[in-house]
C-alpha cells in the first residue's frame, strides 16, 4: 500500500514538474487544492484531504489526478467501492495517467470476489507491458484463481450449516475436536468465554429426538488431568474411546513449544497424560492430532524441518514395542509451501480432510479431502466447494462415522459468540466409505462380572489385524469402527481366561445408528 502510493506521489511529482516547465506559469487553483491534499493525505488526515478533492471535483471534474487520489484514499480506508469508483473515473479521463490503477483496481474486484471484472483489469494493466516482478507474479497468480473461483461459485455444492445450539456453543470460542462412533458424545476446545480466557475441553452428550434429530447436553469440562491451568487445544479420541491425545504447550517435559500427549480412560476417568516422546515431538512445534481407527496410526501437523513449508501434516505409528515410530511427511501431494492444518482421518482408514492456505481454493484456508489408493498413495486433494469453502479461514471439520454430516467451526451472523460448532450434510462427492462399528462387552460367563481384555480385529480377507483395542476394565466394554460388507475375527485374551475367538460380517445395513452387536462371555 505504501509502495503505490508512494509511486503515484513521484509521478505526480513529475506530471506537475512537466507542467510548470512547458507552459512556465504558476499553478491553478485547483493545482494548489490538490497539493494541499496531498500534504493533508500524508498526515493522515483523510477527511481533510477528501473535502480539498471534492472541492476541487466540483469545479473541475476532469481532473484525473484528484479522482486517482481519492482512489489511494478510499483503499486505504477499506473502502474498495469507493476506492473502485475513484480509480475507474481516472482512466476514464485518461487511460495512461496511471497503468498500475488497472492492477490496484484488479486486487480491489478480486477482494470483492467480483472476478469477471478482476479479469478484465488485470488484462488491461498487462497491455501496459508492466516490468515489476512481484505484481506479474500476483496477476499470473490470481488470473488463475478468478477462473478457478468462478467456476465454483456458478457450481455451488448443497450447504445448510445448523448451529448445534446454546448448550455447547458460548459468546467464546469454541473448536469441533472429535465426535464418537455412535455420535453419543462430542469434544470441543472452548476458547474465551465469560468465566476464562485459556484454552480447555469441553465434552457434551447427545440424545436423538423422534424425528431424528440431535439434541446436546449443557457442554462439561473434562476436567484433570486433561485440562489444566495451564493451555491446552486440539484433541483427538480413540475410535474404542479409550485413549486421548491433546495438545499441551509449555509443559516442563515438553521438547518444543507445544507437545502431543496420551490419556488413557480407566472408567469415568482419565489417566495422567504422558509425553509421546522424542520421535513424534520435535523442538518445534506439534499440535491437531488425528488417530486412525486402528490405533496405531497418528496424524498430526508439525513446523519441524524436513517439511515443505509452513506446517506439514505428517504421519507416526505405534510399534509394536511400544514406542511411535519416525515421523513421516505426507509428501507434496497433501503438503505445500504455506500451512495445512487439522487433519481428520476418517474411520474408514482412507480418507483424510485438511485445511490448506496453499492449495487453490476460495481464499484464507479451505478445507480439502484427499483419499488413499490401492498403492498406499494419497490421490490429489479435491475442495470441498462453495460454499463451504470462502474468503474466510475454514480450518477445523470433524465427520460423522456414517459419512453423511459434517461438524465445523465458524464464525456466523447467525452464532452465540466468536466462533461456533455447526452441523452440515455433507456433499455426495466429498463423503467417505461407509462404515459401521462393532460394540459389545467382555465378562466372566459365571458370574457376569466385567473384564479387562485384550481385542485384536482381523481383516478376514487380508489375515492381518486391522484394530487392537481392550476393553474398559470397569464396565467391560468396547467400540470398535469397521469398513461394511466384510468378514471379520474377533480374537479377546484376558488373563487367567481361555482364549476366545469368533467371526462376524459386517453388512451395509449395519451403520451407527444399527452396530454390530458383540458381548463376549469369557470361560
Amino acid at each position: 500500500m505504501k509502495s503505490t502510493r508512494l509511486f503515484f506521489l513521484f509521478a505526480s511529482v513529475i506530471v506537475i514538474s512537466f507542467h510548470s516547465f512547458a507552459q512556465n506559469t504558476s499553478k491553478t487553483k485547483a493545482d494548489k487544492k490538490f497539493d494541499k491534499a496531498v500534504q493533508l493525505y500524508d498526515y493522515r488526515d483523510f477527511a481533510g484531504a477528501l473535502r480539498q478533492l471534492d472541492d476541487l471535483l466540483a469545479d473541475e471534474p476532469t481532473y484525473a489526478k484528484a479522482w486517482l487520489l481519492k482512489g489511494d484514499m478510499y483503499k486505504d480506508l477499506k473502502q474498495f467501492p469507493d476506492a473502485v469508483y475513484s480509480y475507474q473515473k481516472a482512466v476514464e479521463l485518461d487511460s495512461v495517467i496511471f497503468p498500475p490503477a488497472y492492477y490496484i483496481m484488479a486486487n480491489l474486484y478480486f477482494d470483492m470476489e467480483k472476478y469477471s471484472e478482476a479479469k478484465k483489469n488485470y488484462h488491461k494493466y498487462l497491455a501496459f507491458n508492466p516490468k515489476i516482478q512481484a505484481e506479474l507474479k500476483r496477476t499470473s497468480e490470481n488470473l488463475l484463481l478468478c477462473d478457478f473461483r468462478s467456476e465454483m461459485v456458478n457450481k455451488p455444492v448443497p450447504f445448510n450449516p445448523v448451529n448445534i445450539g446454546p448448550n455447547v456453543n458460548s459468546s467464546g470460542y469454541e473448536y469441533i475436536n472429535a465426535v464418537s462412533l455412535d455420535e453419543g458424545q462430542l469434544y470441543f476446545t472452548r476458547k474465551g468465554n465469560e468465566q476464562r480466557s485459556d484454552e480447555s475441553f469441553f465434552r457434551s452428550v447427545s440424545a436423538r429426538s423422534a424425528t431424528g434429530q440431535l439434541n446436546w447436553s449443557p457442554a462439561i469440562e473434562i476436567g484433570a488431568p486433561i485440562n489444566t491451568p495451564g493451555n491446552e487445544g486440539a484433541l483427538c479420541v480413540s475410535s474404542d474411546g479409550m485413549a486421548i491425545i491433546i495438545t499441551c504447550c509449555g509443559r516442563r517435559d515438553t521438547y518444543g513449544s507445544c507437545d502431543l500427549y496420551l490419556s488413557h480412560k480407566v472408567g469415568a476417568n482419565w489417566s495422567e497424560p504422558e509425553n509421546l516422546g522424542e520421535n513424534v515431538n520435535s523442538t518445534a512445534w506439534e499440535s491437531q492430532p488425528s488417530l486412525a481407527a486402528d490405533g496405531r496410526t497418528l496424524y498430526f501437523v508439525s513446523t519441524r524441518r524436513g517439511g515443505f513449508g509452513g506446517s506439514d501434516i505428517w504421519k507416526s505409528t505405534l510399534k509394536d514395542d511400544g514406542y511411535w515410530s519416525e515421523p513421516v511427511n505426507l509428501g507434496k501431494q497433501i503438503n505445500t509451501a504455506a500451512d495445512e492444518m487439522a487433519p481428520f482421518i476418517h474411520p474408514d482408514g482412507y480418507t483424510l480432510y485438511f485445511s490448506s492456505r496453499g492449495h487453490m481454493g476460495m481464499g484464507g484456508a479451505d478445507l480439502f479431502v484427499s483419499r488413499l489408493d490401492n498403492l498406499g498413495n494419497w490421490l490429489a486433494p479435491e475442495n470441498l466447494g462453495y460454499p463451504v469453502n470462502t474468503k474466510r479461514d475454514e480450518i477445523n471439520l470433524i465427520i460423522n462415522a456414517r459419512g453423511t454430516e459434517a461438524f465445523i467451526s465458524a464464525e456466523r451472523e447467525t452464532g452465540f459468540g466468536n466462533i461456533d460448532i455447526y452441523r452440515f450434510e455433507l456433499p455426495e462427492q466429498s463423503r467417505p466409505a461407509t462404515v459401521s462399528y462393532v460394540h459389545g462387552k467382555v465378562y466372566d460367563k459365571n458370574t457376569l462380572l466385567p473384564l479387562a481384555a485384550a481385542i485384536d480385529l482381523i481383516d478376514m480377507q487380508k489375515n492381518t489385524v486391522i484394530v487392537s483395542s481392550a476393553s474398559d476394565p470397569i464396565t467391560g466394554e468396547f467400540v470398535m469402527s469397521l469398513p461394511v460388507d466384510k468378514d471379520y475375527a474377533a480374537n479377546i485374551s484376558c488373563k487367567g481366561y481361555l482364549f476366545y475367538s469368533t467371526n462376524f460380517n459386517v453388512s451395509k445395513g449395519n451403520d451407527s445408528k444399527n452396530p454390530v452387536k458383540l458381548d463376549v462371555p469369557m470361560q
